[in-house]
């Protein structure tokens, strides 16, 4: 074995060690024998203090490119060891499937085929749970593009027969989010309800934006989205800003609704909020959303959820880096001077107004006070931030089932 640079070799099982586990290491160089040394001397060297300890790339991107080259080459005893490493590594499953999709494009679909087929075995040993996702008719995800303008991407599951009982749900999502903030919630309804999601305009995967709109203007996209579905009346259920399409909803057009949640929401914002909303634009527009991404996700998830829920947290987090900044910056303007408070008790239906604990933007006091200006509605307090819906999951399904009861 070479005595060239031997702080290397110790510099590289760091490296080795972090990345594989202490285990792996052990039995890659403690069995070392006559004839192999010399190679894992050189892969430790070279490999895992070289390129590995390189200061250009983050561990979490070497992760992944690992797995697609691995995949490329169907070296599958390397890809396995990776991905388990990495799952066990705190990379988000969510991550590695995005890899192995854009490994699908550029390695081919059989090698994505193995990938996947390798990486799901690895979370059943693991205990990592996979939530069922049926694609058999009336469980799958529908997705397209409206044709009226401006285009929305909407999401439809559920049951197909028009006929069947099931009440039909909206799901509206809060600034900077898109309709997959909703999974968790739409696939619990979806085995009795049929269930529409939708990016509003110019987020998510919606046709971008470039123009000033208003509050009325998304108003007007729900009830477009509700009028071609030919579902309706329907639940509508809006969080932060699908909470003021609630509202609108229920005001303008009241035929078009049979019951409204509106979550982490308000009739209006005190200055101090409209003043955040004018500054988070002014923000993205000039650094783009990196710019109040990490000081939105505070606000949205507390903190002892961001701890406790890293792979929620990079979720969210990463959801807000998509999002177009200009798009970010027109809808923050266009809620910013809502006030729906003088037509709150012309909204008839049954309503179940949801508030978090912990929310600092959309309070308790500004959610009772939609409750009260609501002929009947109803307030839960979860005990959440923001996204109510996944902190809280159990708690938000609670009080749509007693909406749901209501409406009967």
């Amino acid at each position: 074995m070479s005595a060239e640079r031997p702080d290397d070799l110790d510099r590289g099982a760091i490296n080795r060690r972090a990345m594989l586990g202490d285990a792996w290491v052990e039995r890659s160089l403690g069995q070392a024998n006559s004839f192999n040394a010399e190679f894992q001397s050189q892969v430790t060297r070279h490999a895992w203090h070289d390129i590995w300890g390189r200061p250009g790339l983050d561990a979490q991107t070497r992760r992944l490119l690992v797995l697609g080259m691995t995949m490329g080459l169907a070296r599958w005893e390397e890809f396995e060891l990776h991905c388990r490493a990495a799952l066990r590594g705190g990379v988000p499953l969510a991550v590695i499937k995005e890899a192995l999709m854009q490994g699908a494009i550029y390695c081919g679909v059989p090698a994505a085929n193995t990938a996947f087929k390798i990486t799901v075995g690895i979370c059943q040993a693991e205990g990592i749970a996979l939530d069922p996702a049926p694609l058999l008719p009336g469980h799958r995800v529908e997705t397209h593009h409206t044709f009226s303008l401006p285009q929305l991407r909407v999401a439809l599951q559920g049951p197909v027969d028009a006929a069947k009982p099931g009440v039909p749900v909206v799901l509206s999502h809060a600034l900077g989010m898109r309709l997959e903030m909703w999974d968790g919630l739409a696939a619990a309804l979806a085995p009795q309800h049929p269930v529409l999601r939708y990016d509003h305009r110019g987020q998510g995967a919606s046709a971008a934006v470039q123009t000033v709109y208003s509050l009325d203007d998304l108003v007007d996209d729900a009830a477009r989205l509700i009028t071609e579905w030919g579902r309706g009346p329907v639940v509508f259920v809006g969080l932060s800003m699908g909470g003021l399409v609630g509202q609108g909803l229920g005001i303008r057009y009241p035929h078009l609704v049979r019951g409204l949640l509106l979550a982490n929401t308000a009739a209006t914002y005190p200055e101090s909020g409209r003043a955040n909303l004018a500054q988070r634009a002014a923000a993205v527009r000039a650094g783009g959303m990196a710019a109040v991404a990490d000081a939105v996700l505070e606000r949205f998830l507390s903190d002892a959820t961001r701890a406790s829920q890293p792979a929620l947290a990079a979720d969210v987090r990463g959801s807000l880096l998509r999002a177009d900044a200009e798009s970010y910056a027109l809808a923050a303007l266009a809620i910013q001077s809502a006030d729906w408070r003088p037509a709150l008790a012309s909204i008839r239906c049954p309503v179940q107004v949801v508030a978090g604990a912990q929310d600092a933007g959309s309070t308790v006091a500004m959610a009772q006070a939609v409750a009260d200006g609501i002929p009947g509605a109803q307030l839960s307090v979860l005990e959440a931030a923001h996204l109510s819906v996944l902190e809280q999951p159990a708690g938000f399904w609670q009080a749509l089932q007693q909406l749901l009861a209501r409406v009967g």
